[in-house]
């Protein structure tokens, strides 16, 4: 298949998802797609590894979570500046097919997504950084976590700032940088001394 024919297909489905929308759904894609309303919860996680894993471990992995975001944002913006695909509320058919935009517009270019990357390197390698507490398991905060990673990622074809595949790629980029970031971590942490 063409690469006119794939951008077609993703176009099409990038429309069908940015049309489901009820009363409520718009206001809450809207708070999933909101860079401040993450801040106290990235807070209140680093407080948590602190206070579970200790200053010494806690340090590591909240330096792994950081240098996630750091790769993550950057590599995006590399893959925006150097692919160049516009955004989908700047391309002329996507708004003439009725691709609704609930914020604003943001740079030209969009693969890949920042914000789909960034939830999903952060949910990944701050999951492993609470696995390094063997006493307890997490479960319900990776549940939690990667709940809140897939509807940040969703949220952006909600809002008409990325197509599916803009936010696919940003998944797979985000989950591969925090396993590295996390892995790295662990190994740092496993040499650390009571």
């Amino acid at each position: 298949m063409s690469w006119e024919g794939i951008h077609g297909i993703d176009q099409q489905i990038t429309l069908a998802i940015n049309s489901l929308h009820c009363g409520f759904t718009d206001s809450v894609m809207v708070f999933f797609s909101s860079i401040p309303v993450w801040i106290p919860m990235y807070a209140v996680v680093a407080v948590f590894l602190f206070l579970r894993l200790g200053w010494k471990k806690a340090t590591v992995a909240v330096l792994s979570i950081a240098l996630t975001f750091l790769f993550c944002d950057q590599l995006a913006n590399l893959f925006k500046d150097g692919i160049a695909r516009l955004r989908p509320c700047h391309d002329e058919a996507m708004m003439a097919s009725g691709l609704r935009v609930l914020e604003g517009k943001g740079g030209l270019y969009g693969f890949f997504s920042g914000h789909a990357s960034n939830a999903f390197g952060f949910a990944v390698s701050s999951s492993m950084g609470f696995r390094n507490d063997w006493r307890l398991k997490y479960r319900g905060y990776s549940a939690w976590i990667f709940f809140w990673a897939a509807m940040v990622a969703l949220s952006r074809i909600f809002v008409g700032k990325h197509y599916l595949g803009d936010v696919l790629a940003g998944i797979v980029a985000g989950t591969l940088i925090g396993l590295a970031c996390g892995f790295t971590a662990r190994k740092i942490i496993g040499r650390i001394k009571e």
